[in-house]
């Protein structure tokens, strides 16, 4: 009989992915999701594709819920959670209760009733600044900006030198720059520390920059790419923070899908911590610049503010070799081709522009300088 496969978050951009991957490989798949408006919309259903599958409409901190959503479960892929740095940063009870709490309250149900293994959604977000190199050629885990400004964006060594940024590998050392990371390192650590006492098995994924089809255009505080899409098709510029040079790794959300299933299912992977990404870094201007082509859009030029946010970081980009090396995990789509079709999917989607309104929330709140 086939393993049974709980999904919290399974209605959500990824965890929709991650449940139709799954399901091809021939697991019986339980969502449980509280379908918050602010991803979803009005819409409190899943998509046809998964409409046979079997959803419980319930947050992880209802304790009601959450038996329900685990009998007779034998592996937990935990991905419900609050999601958006900016918002973190005054939205804190909110996200510190949803993510924190959340994961709390489904890892004290499954000490009475362990499972084989849990699998936890964490975020690059926890690295703060990624990996440096200084200018002798040494590493450097704790790089920092202070007051930062649109003269110069970039960290500095003591000696005030330029560094080069490099990939961050799994090994460097956390900075927790906003609430949301804070909460995303207290998930995975909970995770790994609960699992390993009640003989289960946990992993935690650090996704980077996920985007594809499907990721809510609606939502001012999801991934930068939906943001972009949502601004483009309403005809507007994408807004781009400080100069638009800084460094992400942007990785669909169908190669995300698969790297939970082989977090699922490698035994290598128990009590370890993954970066999933693509191995590839751009600069966000690059990345809007491409995405008004790939939308037909091309004459629309990003909007460039010349300002910061605060618990944002200048460069951050996945070095994946652990996880090529012990999951067999790599990165298979293009990502031009990605944003062909991710255009595509938001031509035929209603996009409603708040971006506008999220920006003054951060203003208002001195969060923008």
């Amino acid at each position: 009989m086939s393993e049974r496969v709980l999904i919290t978050g399974g209605a959500g951009f990824i965890g929709r992915r991650v449940t139709e991957n799954l399901l091809r490989r021939g697991y019986r798949v339980r969502i449980l999701d509280s379908f918050v408006e602010q991803v979803h919309g009005p819409r409190r259903t899943l998509p046809d594709a998964l409409a046979d599958v079997e959803a419980i409409p319930g947050d992880v901190r209802d304790e009601d819920a959450l038996r329900k959503a685990l009998a007779g479960i034998d592996s937990v892929l935990h991905l419900a959670a609050e999601v958006g740095v900016g918002q973190s940063m005054y939205a804190i009870e909110r996200y510190v209760s949803a993510n924190d709490l959340g994961t709390a309250a489904l890892l004290e149900r499954l000490a009475h009733k362990p499972v084989r293994r849990v699998v936890v959604a964490s975020s690059m977000s926890v690295y703060g600044e990624g990996l440096y190199i200084d200018r002798d050629g040494n590493p450097v885990e704790d790089a920092e900006r202070s007051n930062a400004v649109s003269l110069s964006w970039d960290p500095v060594d003591a000696s005030g030198a330029p560094m080069i940024p490099a990939a961050t590998p799994e090994w460097k050392r956390p900075n927790l720059a906003s609430v949301y990371a804070l909460t995303k390192f207290v998930q995975e650590q909970m995770t790994l520390t609960v699992t390993a006492a009640y003989g289960m098995e946990g992993v935690a994924l650090r996704l980077f920059n996920v985007y594809g089809p499907g990721q809510a255009l609606s939502n001012p505080y999801t991934g930068v790419l939906a943001i972009f899409a949502s601004r483009l098709a309403n005809g507007k510029p994408p807004l781009v923070f400080e100069d638009g040079r800084q460094r992400r790794d942007f990785v669909h959300v169908d190669d995300v899908a698969e790297a939970f299933a082989l977090a699922l299912e490698h035994p290598k992977a128990a009590g370890k911590i993954y970066n999933i990404g693509s191995g590839q870094d751009r600069s966000v201007l690059q990345v809007a610049e491409m995405l008004a082509a790939a939308m037909n859009k091309a004459e629309i030029a990003p909007e460039v503010s010349g300002k910061g946010r605060k618990g944002d970081v200048r460069h951050c980009f996945a070095d994946t070799s652990k996880a090529e090396k012990e999951l067999g995990f790599v990165a298979r789509q293009d990502f031009t081709q990605g944003l062909a079709a991710l255009a595509e999917w938001a031509a035929g989607q209603q996009a409603h522009d708040r971006i506008a309104e999220a920006r003054s929330e951060l203003e208002k709140r001195g969060l923008v300088a």
